[in-house]
């Protein structure tokens, strides 16, 4: 198996979660709609819907690592000369490497204290629960960089826009 079917494998793995993420979201909000104007609420569906908008969001962020979709300064980086544009897309990469790494491990820490706390609505789902999704994610976005850390290196050694003369 190459990087790239590994990558694409991994990326279609991302997408299938958010898509059933998603799904799942919409269709828990439209029940609790329902339910709402039937005049039997749903005591618990504002807070699902909120965990569940975050697992969206923590693993989209995830699949955003592998289509270069996070919010950065690239037009900056592509006027340096080759040397420095690779030095900064290195020290890019390693810094969010590290933030993420660090990320995965406090939050794990952290679902160890919040492992005796239960949601309020549904008191039978631990909170540690819900917020696995920063450890889980945070691994995830850390194996989404170094995926695209070959592609990234290989863009900082080109000249894509720097021969343009921007300036």
């Amino acid at each position: 198996m190459t990087l790239q079917s590994f990558r694409r494998g991994y990326e279609r793995f991302l997408e299938s979660i958010c898509i059933l993420l998603m799904a799942a979201l919409a269709v828990e909000v439209t029940a609790g709609v329902v339910f709402r104007y039937s005049g039997h609420s749903l005591v618990w569906y504002d807070e699902v819907a909120t965990i569940l908008l975050a697992w969206v969001t923590f693993y989209g962020s995830a699949l955003a690592v592998l289509k270069h979709a996070h919010m950065g300064v690239p037009e900056i980086v592509r006027l340096l000369p080759p040397g420095p544009r690779v030095v900064a897309a290195v020290v890019a990469q390693l810094c969010t490497l590290a933030f993420f790494v660090l990320l995965a491990w406090i939050g794990y820490s952290v679902l160890e204290v919040l492992a005796t706390d239960y949601l309020v609505s549904l008191p039978d789902i631990s909170v540690a629960w819900a917020n696995s999704v920063i450890p889980i994610t945070s691994v995830l976005f850390v194996i989404g960089q170094v995926l695209v850390f070959p592609e990234v290196l290989r863009e900082a050694r080109g000249n894509a826009g720097h021969a343009e003369g921007t300036a």
